[in-house]
């Protein structure tokens, strides 16, 4: 006899499991969906609907996706944060491949009492004060290197990718080694390529990391020229279109509520556009990295 969890879901079961994630699809696409609809909403149908969020709009219009990617505030935000993204996310990948793989070999010099470093990040984290005063030693105020440097290589990720290299067959390097393989051949040969599956994960989880970047953005850049994607969009939802170097006259024709909408959803639409590519290394790479080791 098999355990109840093994049985085949009887069709009230199968039922209840299908309203149930149908509810959570809706719960988790509604918002986005309205934002999605608000930003495509015209003054006369803003004004129709008291200033409401519209899910449907009667008239879409692409009015606010023009007039701010014309104000030049919003489409160097975009630009500045891709920026940061590729170049944060391929020197984190590295460092963290190197790291995680440095710490999977037996017998590396210094192994355990860095692995034990790495580990104490997860409990002793440094305040905001200590930080920001490294960064500023280092003199990394005003400069991109601010959002970067400090948050360039996460525990959690070396974790991760360390346990992923553990699990690989040793009798694969026992044979690169009997011929004549080094390490950092038998990094680019066998490690890596195998990999493919945990990189793209920790890759995510960096560009995810960079995009979102706010925080350090706004304690360590003076020059609002310089502001992300993330920090113009906290300007637009708190003070309007204006507060981001754009002309009055030029937004004061569209609802706040569109612009608004129009920028979160361009800030949102870069991530979900690369998620699916990475859909399916996701699951296998974080559960054998994480599990397994």
């Amino acid at each position: 006899m098999r355990p109840p969890w093994m049985e085949r879901p009887t069709i009230a079961g199968r039922t209840l499991k299908f309203l149930v994630l149908t509810a959570i699809t809706v719960a988790v696409l509604y918002p986005f969906g309205l934002a999605l609809g608000t930003s495509l909403m015209g003054r006369a149908e803003s004004i129709a609907n008291g200033g409401a969020y519209v899910l449907f709009p009667s008239r879409p219009t692409f009015e606010a996706y023009a007039v701010i990617l014309s104000g030049g505030a919003v489409t160097r935000s975009v630009l500045i944060s891709i920026g940061i993204t590729l170049a944060g996310t391929a020197l984190s990948l590295v460092c963290t491949v190197f790291l995680g793989y440095a710490l999977s070999r037996r017998g590396m010099l210094g192994g355990k009492p860095i692995l034990l470093m790495v580990l104490a990040t997860f409990l002793f984290t440094p305040g905001m004060i200590p930080s920001y005063l490294m960064v500023k030693e280092l003199g990394m105020i005003d400069t991109y290197q601010a959002l970067i440097v400090p948050v360039l290589v996460n525990a959690f990720n070396v974790v991760v990718v360390r346990a992923f290299f553990q699990n690989l067959p040793d009798e694969l390097f026992e044979a690169a080694k009997m011929d004549g393989c080094s390490e950092w051949r038998m990094l680019w040969r066998i490690a890596i390529p195998l990999s493919k599956a945990v990189i793209a994960v920790v890759g995510l989880f960096y560009a995810v990391s960079y995009w979102n970047t706010f925080f350090n953005a706004i304690l360590y850049l003076n020059d609002q020229s310089m502001h992300p994607i993330q920090v113009v969009l906290r300007q637009f939802i708190f003070r309007g279109g204006a507060a981001s170097g754009m002309d009055v006259a030029i937004v004061r024709d569209l609802p706040a509520s569109s612009i608004q909408m129009a920028v979160l959803v361009i800030a949102l639409v870069p991530i979900l556009l690369v998620y699916p590519f990475l859909q399916k290394y996701f699951t296998k790479g974080v559960l054998t990295g994480a599990i397994k080791g």
